[in-house]
């Protein structure tokens, strides 16, 4: 699929290849939440996370190990700014920055044994930005997720809309479930979401089709 095509798309497949046939700077943002490395479907549960379904069966390997050094090139070679979330396990990818976007999980509610905050790493010269929605415990603002670390498509969504402007194309090479794009969608935003397990694929086609329905997609998207 060449470049042209991909837009307002969900693309099958892995993400590096993908995005080595994109031209360099051709997408305003990238958006994205690659594996931490951490194995989390295998040793984790619902509690205190966004995730609802039920993890105790899955044979997914897709947060294995953290991407390398090349994902994260391409990342920056391909688009002109990028907003990455658990940049605190990518330093040695990274580079310094001024703004950091802070999701509070937690608010004013009393404190139990989970991580209050996570951390995404920016390329913008601006100060750091935070944002409260409540994910802690038992006391969620969060839709039901498709995904074992889907982030809340309001999160996402001010995010977006603070970082980005109306028609500006933004790229998810770790679409997952597919937020991004549903985020997009509904700020008049261009996509390229690009996930290689084919099961989060149809669940990211569906979200993006289920706005459509609603009458919020822009005209002359397909997927």
């Amino acid at each position: 699929m060449n470049f042209e095509r991909m837009e307002n798309k969900i693309v099958w497949g892995d993400c590096l290849s993908i995005m080595k046939r994109m031209p360099d700077k051709s997408v305003d943002l990238v958006v994205t939440d690659p594996p931490y490395g951490e194995s989390l479907p295998k040793k984790s549960n619902n509690y205190g996370s966004c995730a609802d379904m039920s993890r105790k069966a899955t044979n997914d390997n897709w947060d294995d190990a953290i991407p390398d050094s090349r994902y994260f090139k391409e990342m920056m070679r391909v688009s002109k700014n990028q907003i990455i979330f658990g940049g605190n396990y990518y330093w040695e990818n990274l580079y310094s920055t001024r703004c950091y976007i802070i999701w509070d999980k937690r608010g004013s509610l009393p404190s139990v044994p989970f991580a209050p905050t996570e951390f995404a790493w920016t390329s913008f010269n601006c100060m750091s930005k935070k944002y409260t929605i409540l994910n802690h415990g038992f006391i969620r603002e969060c839709e039901k997720a498709e995904h074992p670390t889907q982030k809340p498509l309001k999160l996402i969504k001010n995010i977006v809309a603070d970082f980005s402007n109306e028609n500006d194309l933004i790229l998810d090479c770790f679409l997952g479930s597919g937020t991004t794009a549903v985020a997009c969608v509904e700020l008049g935003r261009r996509f390229i979401g690009i996930e290689k397990e084919l099961r989060y694929v149809g669940i990211a086609r569906k979200r993006v089709d289920a706005v459509a329905r609603q009458g919020k997609l822009f005209q002359g998207i397909s997927q």
